[in-house]
């Protein structure tokens, strides 16, 4: 796998807002094959920064129903929290 296709996507949510600000971590959607080494490669090589440390967690999809009587699911997603070093920065926009 290549870093594009590790790297799905960056949150942006209020609380990965804070927490960029605070503590200089960035919340990313990954590629739930890939494990914390894979992912901290990928992180620093698209957005040439240096990480400190990778947490990831697999998040469950929901159970959701529209306007019938069978449901659905959204899909299952791994996510991880990059913490970077002090002074580099991910600009998002």
């Amino acid at each position: 796998m290549n870093s594009f296709e590790i790297i799905r996507t960056v949150r942006l949510t209020e609380k990965g807002t804070r927490q960029s600000e605070k503590f200089n971590q960035y919340t990313v959607m990954a590629d739930p094959r890939a494990n914390k080494t894979q992912i901290r490669a990928a992180v620093q090589d698209l957005f040439k920064v240096k990480v400190v440390k990778v947490n990831t967690l697999n998040v469950r999809g929901k159970f959701r129903r529209q306007r019938t009587k069978q449901a659905g699911q959204s899909p299952d997603w791994k996510k991880a929290i990059v913490t970077l070093k002090d002074g580099d920065k991910i600009e998002l926009t």
